[in-house]
């Protein structure tokens, strides 16, 4: 059974304007006290972050974000248990500094960035200048477990098809500077300025994807290989296949369905590669079509169909895929829990969806932040006052 594990990055806001606030390094202090047994408050108890390898809170590019990495893991539940327990540990240390922590794809209310103090990030801003500065977005990178360099871009070139239909699933980012983009995953468009961003081209073979690698780090445009930004790539630190196209999920269970979803496409491109099967030849132009039809509308439009690249209604996409991975996931002992997932995602939506329900709602954006933060960490249900912060205090 293959691995996998969960990379989110998450918003710091302010415990009573909802605005996203640059605390990243203060709370970072803060979790660290807590990690050692230095303070009383929040300590992680039993069920708390693993301290398996590869399991960690770290700063992101922009101080008003954080990052947090689960350890590989066989079992669904147990990953969504560490995704859980990191967002419960991240709260308790922002919260000691007066942020909150919400799994928001974009800030909905206007935000002036701030980069953190590595030398690369800075780096990076002076360098990509606008593209850099104004980077302020949250993702899900999805790492699966795979056994071999080749394997690895034989996944690669069978799993592209299906990415835009992962971001429909995610789209968590309608709002950018205060106003509604028009788009569900407005973070794709973001992440789509940088030179390397997209969807991967098929590469047929490992040869052909070091070479394209070398070719694009020779340019000097792009400082390291860790610039690469496309929407899925072998990963230079470990075993896996990084999908990285997602927003990140307000709803940890909707972190999980992602997960299982990202394990299953691995595992059945696995087994067509193995089998002698073609990967598709779709075009990468098609697929930057779908992609951005999947930024746009999410799930409350039609999706290009990853076969044909004609527009098909979403939920038979979804149905489509869920029959495609059927196997793989039967075998993960995953159906029930995507099954449900995919309903579940039918009923209450996708992240934007939620964000646009609450804007109606209350007329505030900052309300949105506010039942973010409570989806966030599965206090959906908890009593809310009618001031913005109360909202923030489930």
């Amino acid at each position: 059974m293959r691995t996998v594990g969960v990379e989110e990055e998450l918003l710091l806001v302010s415990s009573g304007s909802g605005q996203a606030v640059s605390v990243a390094p203060r709370v970072l202090r803060r979790a660290d006290l807590v990690e050692q047994g230095r303070a009383d408050d929040a300590r992680p108890g039993p069920g708390g972050p693993s301290t398996d390898a590869g399991s960690s809170l770290d700063g992101e590019l922009q101080r008003q974000q954080l990052e947090t990495d689960t350890a590989p893991h066989r079992s669904m539940e147990r990953l969504g248990a560490e995704i859980v327990a990191w967002r419960a540990h991240a709260e308790a240390a922002a919260r000691r500094e007066g942020a909150r922590v919400a799994a928001l794809g974009t800030s909905p209310l206007p935000v002036e960035p701030r980069a953190g103090r590595s030398e690369r990030y800075r780096e990076i801003v002076d360098r990509f200048g606008l593209i850099g500065s104004e980077q302020l977005t949250c993702g899900c990178h999805v790492h699966v477990g795979v056994e071999s360099d080749d394997e690895t871009v034989a996944v690669l070139d069978r799993v592209r098809v299906w990415l835009p239909t992962l971001l429909a699933l995610s789209a968590n980012s309608p709002y950018w500077q205060g106003r509604d983009s028009g788009y569900a995953s407005y973070r794709a468009q973001v992440m789509g300025r940088w030179p390397t961003a997209g969807p991967p081209d098929a590469f047929g073979s490992v040869t052909a994807y070091r070479r394209r690698v070398e070719d694009l780090l020779a340019s000097g445009v792009v400082m390291d290989e860790g610039m690469i930004y496309l929407d899925a790539r072998p990963s230079a630190t470990y075993p896996t296949l990084e999908i990285r196209v997602a927003d990140v999920c307000q709803d940890p269970a909707d972190a999980v369905l992602l997960a299982a979803l990202g394990r299953a496409l691995v595992e059945t491109a696995a087994r067509e590669w193995h089998a002698g099967r073609p990967a598709p030849d779709t075009p990468t132009a098609i697929l930057r079509l779908a992609t951005w039809q999947a930024s746009r509308y999410g799930l409350r439009a039609d999706l290009l169909d990853p076969a044909t690249g004609r527009p098909r209604p979403a939920d038979h996409v979804l149905a489509t895929l869920l029959d495609h991975v059927r196997p793989a996931l039967a075998d993960h002992a995953d159906l029930d829990l995507v099954t449900a997932g995919l309903a579940r995602l039918a009923d209450a939506g996708n992240g934007a969806e939620r964000q646009r329900r609450e804007l109606e709602r209350t007329g505030s954006l900052a309300d949105v932040v506010a039942a973010a933060v409570r989806t966030t960490h599965g206090l959906e249900d908890a009593a809310v006052g009618g001031t913005t912060t109360e909202g923030t205090r489930p």
